[in-house]
């Protein structure tokens, strides 16, 4: 049986895989689409139908994000997360120990130990630890039942706890381009990205006619 999550971890899977990702890094992950050997043609087909069109998105998304998606699970998301990295260590120097799924959570819990508990929206949970409790970084390293146990804390605590470290942690979302100025300009990014779409599709399919038979993993 795997062991219970601590807070950090629930919290955890509501955070992108990949934090503070240079701009360059991100334009070459999405031009590259999914990258070779990065799961079977149906999988990376479901991807595509979640709005995931490839490494850059995958990078971006989380856990949660990932385990909506058929047949996705922890094991392949581990995969998926492999992939990624050793794609980033291509791309940008130091990236594998930068980035690495111990070197992120410690730069997670770090930020925690620098954030007075002001900062962190827990509204009612503030109140019950008081000034005297455990510092968030300590409480986020808890288990659901240790934490309940100790500090007499009920479920909805507990899960305004996981909601605001998932908050505080979350980076700034991307920028969003600009809305097209004109029905025009509008049609012609549709046709850009749909012409993008379609050469990721096609470099997949050579790819996989090119790669050994293999079974679904």
């Amino acid at each position: 049986m795997p062991l219970p999550r601590t807070l950090f971890g629930e919290a955890s899977e509501r955070l992108p895989l990949f934090d503070d990702l240079p701009d360059a890094a991100i334009d070459r992950l999405a031009a590259a689409g999914f990258g070779r050997g990065l799961l079977t043609a149906a999988l990376r087909a479901r991807l595509r139908k979640a709005g995931l069109a490839d490494m850059a998105a995958l990078a971006r998304a989380t856990p949660t994000d990932l385990t909506a998606v058929r047949k996705i699970g922890p094991v392949r998301i581990q995969a998926i997360r492999t992939h990624l990295l050793g794609e980033l260590a291509r791309l940008v120097p130091g990236a594998r120990e930068r980035h690495d799924q111990a070197t992120t959570d410690r730069r997670r819990l770090d930020r925690l130990r620098t954030m007075p508990a002001e900062w962190l929206p827990l509204g009612s949970a503030v109140e019950r630890l008081g000034s005297a409790g455990p510092t968030w970084a300590d409480l986020a390293l808890m288990q659901r039942a240790e934490a309940g146990r100790a500090l007499g804390l009920p479920a909805a605590d507990l899960d305004e706890i996981v909601s605001a470290l998932a908050h505080a942690l979350t980076p700034d979302r991307p920028h969003l381009r600009p809305a097209p100025a004109s029905p025009d300009d509008a049609a012609q990014d549709a046709r850009a990205r749909q012409e993008h779409a379609e050469r990721l599709r096609e470099r997949d399919r050579e790819w996989d006619e090119a790669a050994p038979a293999r079974g679904d993993r």
